[in-house]
């Protein structure tokens, strides 16, 4: 589909974590499984790991969606699959006394950062923000996912093609 401009609409899916941390690699292991299927036109994977900085700077290249693999503590149980619309720039929080640190940014200063950017430039951030996360069992030192967050990817990357799709349409 279109995004007003006569080309087709652009999604980035972006897989956010540090595989070092158990399953806080979620997001990072779910768009490599993401990136191996068949995708729209206009949708990019990008593995962006813990490099929040890169990932606010290829947002300026003009994304209609956006759609954040993360690991996400909700309070749920360990590999419950969550979808946060974090649209709205007033749903963003940047961390208060946290300093800018492009390997210790989590989505939401990620998100902040891409705002002031944006001012900055001109630019426009997306018109979209989804946030495809799953709860945590263990975020200790070590690599691999915990069973319940492993068997969780599958449901994840079928979820994120249901959105990509919708997106597509609704663009």
């Amino acid at each position: 589909m279109s995004n007003g401009s006569g080309s087709p609409a652009r999604t980035l899916v972006a897989g956010v974590g540090n595989i070092f941390l158990g399953d806080d690699g979620f997001g990072v292991e779910a768009a490599r499984v993401l990136a191996g299927q068949d995708l729209p036109e206009g949708v990019e994977v990008a593995d962006i790991g813990i490099r929040g900085v890169h990932l606010a700077y290829q947002l300026l290249d003009g994304y209609d969606t956006l759609v954040l693999l993360d690991a996400t503590a909700q309070g749920g149980e360990p590999g419950t699959l969550y979808l946060i619309d974090a649209t709205d720039p007033g749903t963003r929080q940047q961390p208060d006394g946290v300093a800018l640190d492009g390997h210790r940014m989590s989505p939401d200063a990620v998100l902040a950062l891409l705002d002031a950017l944006c001012a900055g430039t001109g630019a426009r951030p997306p018109r979209r923000t989804l946030v495809v996360g799953c709860e945590p069992a263990a975020v200790e030192e070590g690599i691999g996912l915990s069973p319940q967050v492993a068997a969780a990817v599958p449901e994840a990357v079928r979820m994120v093609g249901e959105l990509i799709r919708a997106e597509a349409v609704v663009t």
